[in-house]
This record gives structure tokens, sequence and C-alpha cells, in this order.
């Protein structure tokens, strides 16, 4: 997703470009591409030039209780500043701000970005992925995926330093159920 922004980098301050993206990206650096889609807005700032949009794509991701692999509809927004190397009316280097993860367009006014939707995607990849709410997991004895039903394991005692708290919440589930 390289687009050249020489054009916009000679434009005032405050102008607007927007464009339509789709197209693939390797979001998780596995080798296997996902379609990106949706659209972003391009606005010449003082320093360089503003990036905003909402994308949307589908990765696929490992449950987190059963383990398997599942599609996750991920959407996403982006908002990032590129900076130029270069300065597009004299063709001299141009210092960059001193924060070091900055976003750059290269020598030949070519704004890539995707490091940027790679990055902000992964953000909004939820901690706990989980392939359906209900997601029973795994038999922390056999392995069996309880999603498929019960395993044979006896049940473990329970620890009986948790007896109270247990008689607590069983008590409170009983007079909820009584109104």
């Amino acid at each position: 997703m390289e687009i050249n922004v020489s054009q916009l980098l000679k434009a005032p301050t405050g102008t607007i470009r927007e464009y339509d993206i789709s197209e693939d990206a390797d979001i998780l650096e596995t080798g296997l591409k996902s379609l990106v889609k949706g659209n972003v807005i391009f606005t010449r700032t003082n320093r360089g030039i503003l990036v905003q949009g909402k994308l949307f794509t589908i990765i696929s991701i490992e449950c987190s209780r059963c383990l398997k692999e599942f599609d996750y509809p991920l959407l996403f927004e982006i908002e990032e500043e590129f900076f130029p190397v270069i300065d597009v009316n004299l063709g001299t280097p141009v210092e960059i701000p001193e924060d070091t993860d900055s976003f750059t367009i290269d020598e030949h006014h070519i704004l890539d970005l995707n490091e940027a939707i790679r990055q902000n995607a992964i953000l909004a990849i939820p901690m706990k992925p989980l392939c359906r709410k209900d997601c029973a997991g795994l038999c922390y004895t056999c392995g069996k995926d309880l999603n498929q039903g019960k395993c044979e394991c006896e049940e473990a005692p329970m620890d009986p330093r948790w007896a109270k708290l247990v008689d607590l919440v069983s008590n409170k589930t009983k007079k909820s159920r009584r109104k």
C-alpha cells in the first residue's frame, strides 16, 4: 500500500486527499496475507502528512481457550503522522522529529502504509481471542476439547482454602433464584 504523495507535500497545510484501500497485508507476519479494506484520509500538516482511517480485515488467530485456529473479523482505526525525509521542493534532507518510532515518507515521496496498518491492526486484536463467547476450552487434565463433549476425567477435589468463597457464591445464587 504505497502511495506517491509528492503533490500533497507541495499543497498548503490542511489539504486533504481521500483513498479507498483494498490490498493484501501480512498482519501477523506469518506469511498469510489478509485483505485489508477501508477508507483513509491524508491531511497535509505543517510537518508531514496525517493519515486517518477505518479499516477492516479478517485474520486467522488461535482461540485462547480451545487453541483452535479461527477467522476473526477485525475492525480497526489508524491515525499516524508520516514525515518526509527529503524536502519535496528543494530536494534537501529534512530533519525528522526526535521520536524514533515515527513513520517516514521515503526519498521518492512514497508513503508506505503497510507497517502502520500492521501495527494498528495488532493493537486491535483482543488479548484473549475466543472462537465463540461460550467456548468451553480444554480439560486441564487430559486436554480434550470440551466443546465436543465432557471428558472422562474425574473432577479434581476442590482446594479447601476456597470452600468459604464457594459457599458464599452458592448462597448468593440461591437467594437470587428465590426472588
